[in-house]
């Protein structure tokens, strides 16, 4: 039982194709993180989207793999999630990673007392330089790591710019600016400002709800903003700051 404290959340952002050994590296990962005794980790599966090298991957008809971006998630202590990173900084030969802040108000395992704690949520002040971040003098990486902001566009599949899907226009925007990463979420169901729900099982494609998720520095997001103000027509977009580290040669 945790009631209250400053928690981290790292996102790894990787290929599905990227190897480990025989086997897949997220799935490695994954169970690494699972060993480790890790709070939770969860694995995203972009529909398309930039990888670090800035390619564009998305599936092929004529292709036995399905290359896409894939989205590690680890939610741990600061501490922990330091220690974590260590195995990415010896086995991820190719990949960027984000750190933010996730301020745990209540952890149970046991709905029974429930109660006991609801009447005592408070929504947090803001919180100390890098309260939520593994120390620097601990984890060295630590050093490496800048200021970065994660973007997200949550837009419907049938939303459309030029004649163009506006995912694919934003994902061709965001390779001619040379951000470091982005990818296409999509989700099984979800609604926005009109309150009707869209499902990737509904009667049309233009249903399925999409999360555009990209990331890098705050100036190279400001970059893309004013494209976004003209061809999203309609959706929410979002921004939150983080701390991004660079895995691969030179880094």
């Amino acid at each position: 039982m945790r009631l209250e404290g400053e928690q981290t959340l790292l996102r790894v952002y990787l290929r599905n194709s990227d190897r480990h050994g025989w086997g897949p590296l997220p799935q490695f990962l994954l169970r690494t993180a699972m060993d480790r005794g890790l709070e939770g980790a969860t694995l995203i599966r972009a529909e398309c989207g930039l990888d670090v090298t800035g390619r564009l991957l998305e599936p092929r008809w004529w292709s036995l793999v399905r290359r896409v971006p894939v989205v590690l998630e680890v939610f741990d202590s600061p501490r922990n999630v330091g220690a974590f990173m260590t195995v990415l900084a010896e086995h991820v030969g190719e990949g960027l990673a984000s750190l933010e802040r996730a301020h745990v108000l209540v952890h149970r395992r046991k709905p029974d007392i429930t109660g006991e704690f609801a009447r005592r949520l408070e929504v947090p002040g803001p919180p100390a330089a890098w309260a939520h971040l593994p120390d620097p003098e601990e984890f060295p990486i630590m050093r490496q790591s800048l200021e970065g902001q994660l973007l997200r566009v949550f837009i419907d599949a049938g939303d459309r710019a030029g004649g163009e899907p506006v995912y694919r226009v934003i994902l061709r925007r965001a390779k001619e600016l040379g951000l470091a990463w982005a990818g296409v979420i999509r989700p099984d169901k979800g609604f926005g400002a009109h309150n009707r729900l869209h499902s990737a099982t509904g009667e049309y494609e233009t249903d399925v709800p999409l999360v555009v998720e990209v990331i890098d520095t705050a100036a190279k997001i400001q970059e893309l903003l004013p494209f976004l103000d003209r061809v999203v027509e309609e959706g929410l977009i979002t921004t939150e700051g983080v701390r991004l580290l660079r895995y691969g040669p030179g880094q």
